[in-house]
């Protein structure tokens, strides 16, 4: 079989042998930095936890994305592995079974992100909405039922793609065992319809958040400049680095999206076997969210550092790695993070 081929038509991505082996082993990579960064999300969290005896709705959100992001790694990496290892889809079940759990969790992680995004909206963006904003307070005050309604839809809407990859498993000669290629028109539908609440709706809200903060933060700034004269700049401090952390999400889910629609539509219109790189993007996307949820919280990021540093300090060879710490900063006012 050829890496790549091409036709007049369009561009045809066939991955090889080898091209699925290179994405199981960057996979691997990924999985660890993603594992590594959640965890430690998640042990922070948890000692505040232990230390207030709750968390607020921003930290119990990230929890909740933190776990879904280490699960889906977990599973991504283990359809992976199989796909590598079973090349005559001899345990097509389980490999289907492993597919649309991926694709439940990956559904929840984007849904989570987007409600995350939506709380910090809300708490950053104080200019009344009449209605709007009684919608707005009503959700935030039932953080854990939305996400408890976040994680049961999750499964609950990819459990019809189970039938449309168990129904074809084995019976194409592309190499990917599950793979969603419907050719009735309820399976299409039904993979329109997926991609529609699980990427475009959750960016609409995302986007539309976004939006909202840059245009009152722009506006916040011009009225601080103002009242200043000019004669120094506005200092935001937490408030600023969560508004950095927001678009940040949205920024990188951006980028995510466009690449995730195109590599599914290889897959289920095209005919193509190139599942293992809608694996791999949305490997990237997890461990680089995660990143910046760490990035987006002063205290988690000056810990992680200076672990990082305190590290390094075990090996002298490796002194011109360390990252400066800041040692001081200006008063800053938590906003809700």
């Amino acid at each position: 079989m050829k890496c790549r081929s091409f036709r007049w038509s369009h561009l045809i991505i066939m991955l090889s042998t080898q091209d699925k082996l290179v994405a199981w082993l960057l996979i691997g990579v990924l999985a660890i930095l993603t594992i590594f960064f959640n965890m430690y999300l998640l042990l922070v969290n948890y000692r505040s936890y232990r230390k207030k005896h709750k968390l607020n709705p921003a930290d119990f959100i990230i929890t909740a994305i933190a776990i879904a992001s280490i699960s889906q790694q977990v599973l991504t990496y283990s359809w992976q592995t199989m796909d590598v290892i079973d090349t005559v889809c001899q345990i097509s079940l389980v490999e289907a079974i492993l597919l649309v759990l991926v694709f439940s969790v990956k559904l929840i992680i984007f849904w989570s992100t987007a409600f995350l995004t939506f709380y910090y909206g809300t708490k950053l963006v104080v200019e009344p909405v009449h209605c709007y904003t009684r919608i707005q307070e009503a959700i935030v005050k039932h953080v854990h039922i939305v996400l408890t309604v976040i994680v049961v839809s999750g499964f609950a809407n990819c459990v019809p793609l189970l039938s449309v990859l168990t129904y074809y498993n084995g019976t194409t000669e592309l190499g990917d065992c599950g793979s969603i290629m419907p050719s009735d028109t309820p399976g299409l539908v039904y993979v329109f319809y997926y991609v529609v609440i699980s990427d475009i709706i959750p960016g609409i809200v995302m986007f539309k958040c976004s939006i909202s903060i840059s245009y009152h933060l722009a506006k916040h700034l011009l009225d601080m400049k103002a009242s200043s004269n000019g004669t120094h700049g506005p200092k935001l401090g937490t408030q600023m680095r969560v508004i950095k952390m927001t678009l940040s999400l949205v920024f990188v889910y951006s980028c995510f999206v466009v690449v995730d629609i195109y590599t599914q539509t290889t897959v289920v219109l095209m005919r193509q076997n190139t599942l293992a790189l809608i694996m791999l993007f949305a490997s990237i996307y997890t461990t680089v969210s995660a990143f910046v949820l760490i990035y987006g919280k002063k205290s988690y990021w000056k810990e992680l550092i200076a672990s990082y540093n305190l590290f390094l300090d075990e090996y002298p060879c490796l002194n011109k790695m360390k990252v400066e710490e800041v040692k001081h900063e200006p008063h800053e006012h938590s906003h809700g993070h």
